[in-house]
């Protein structure tokens, strides 16, 4: 199997080993699941479908960000308890997975039932001289840690400016370098609060997402992904952060997905763009939605457009008038090897529906089944 490797640029072989190791930043649960989501979780999904059939056990993670900013926000808003809502988004973006056929993660864990893990990474980043205490925070040094870019391979220009788009606090004057991110940060008035070393408080968006790597898959995780924009600085952070308290590598390969659009803007909760999973679930079969999402490459942003749907229903019923069989089996196998080419993995099993094989089993291997 051959992946592009964000951190390389390039197309690589992807080559765990018996048990492969994936990190995939889950949703902060303050929304509905939107196709931006799943299309994120359609490609591991079929990743992880690929690999198993090759042999191999996999072990997914898939986080739950149940304190930050957003979702504070939003619990302000509706006047409810940060924890109810988190709970009820995450009940319905669970249920939305079952119906789209998702493999379900292997660990599923939520930030705030990880802050005594959390407490101890910082403390490990701090014994290791990467991280200082400032204003009742503690921040990470990136001036300490050469690699800080490896991940992204943004010049410090472009990091800025996506470190101001993306909730980095650019301008806190607390920190020594405006790239410096936070670790633990004091609440304010009215949010969650532990207690620390460094005082009351609440982690930092970044940190979660290392501690609980570490604590559920161990010092170094063979895939980590999500999408595009979590590149920096989240996933840049994340490494810095882990490379900086373990002293050993944390990521073997990164893969990012595609961001989608809609009416030629990025769907986003702040924008309030979105087309919800939920809602076409009512109106569509969960495969044809699949389908639909398949259609387009992992590597390449893309589009949503109504009429997607129609498409791919019809397409749906194509596969499932072909029957049972393993037509188009090895040709969406070739396809999943070649950097997860789902178009070419649709075009063969279409090609094999045409001639009137049964592609029951190759459809499997994307998560759909046609019984």
């Amino acid at each position: 199997m051959r992946l592009h490797d964000t951190a390389r640029g390039e197309v690589v072989d992807f080559e765990p080993g018996p048990v492969v190791t994936m990190y995939t930043c889950g949703i902060t649960p303050y929304d509905s699941t939107h196709m931006g989501h799943a299309a994120t979780y359609v490609v591991y999904d079929v990743l992880q479908r690929r690999l198993r059939d090759l042999g191999h056990e996999t072990r997914c993670v898939r986080n739950i960000t149940d304190v930050d900013d957003p979702l504070l926000d939003k619990a302000r808003q509706l006047g409810v308890h940060y924890l109810d809502l988190a709970a009820a988004e995450t009940a319905r973006f669970d249920n939305d997975m079952v119906v789209l056929g998702m493999l379900p993660a292997w660990s599923e864990p939520r930030a705030t039932g990880a802050i005594a893990d959390i407490r101890g990474f910082i403390g490990m980043v701090l014994d290791q001289g990467h991280a200082y205490q400032a204003g009742g925070a503690v921040y990470f040094d990136v001036s300490t840690f050469p690699r800080f870019g490896q991940v992204s391979g943004y010049d410090v220009e472009t990091m800025l400016a996506y470190a101001a788009e993306r909730g980095g606090n650019v301008t806190d004057p607390n920190k020594r370098n405006p790239l410096d991110f936070v670790l633990w940060q004091p609440s304010a008035e009215g949010e969650p609060a532990w207690e620390s070393l460094w005082g009351p408080g609440r982690p930092g968006w970044h940190i979660e997402c290392s501690a609980l790597a570490l604590r559920e898959l161990g010092t170094t995780i063979d895939l980590h992904g999500g999408g595009s924009d979590l590149i920096f600085p989240h996933h840049e952070c994340e490494a810095a952060q882990s490379e900086a308290a373990t002293g050993e590598l944390f990521v073997r390969h990164w893969l990012h997905t595609p961001m989608v659009a809609l009416d030629g803007v990025k769907m986003s909760k702040s924008l309030g763009n979105l087309v919800f999973i939920s809602d076409l679930c009512k109106e569509w079969d969960p495969a044809a939605v699949r389908l639909a999402i398949l259609a387009n490459s992992y590597r390449h942003d893309w589009e949503w457009f109504d009429h997607l749907m129609p498409v791919a229903a019809a397409r749906l019923d194509a596969w499932r008038e072909a029957g049972v069989g393993d037509g188009a089996l090895a040709e969406v196998r070739a396809a999943l090897d070649d950097d997860l080419d789902t178009p070419a993995a649709l075009a063969a099993i279409d090609a094999a529906a045409a001639r009137g094989s049964g592609v029951s089993r190759a459809a499997a291997l994307l998560g759909v089944e046609l019984g």
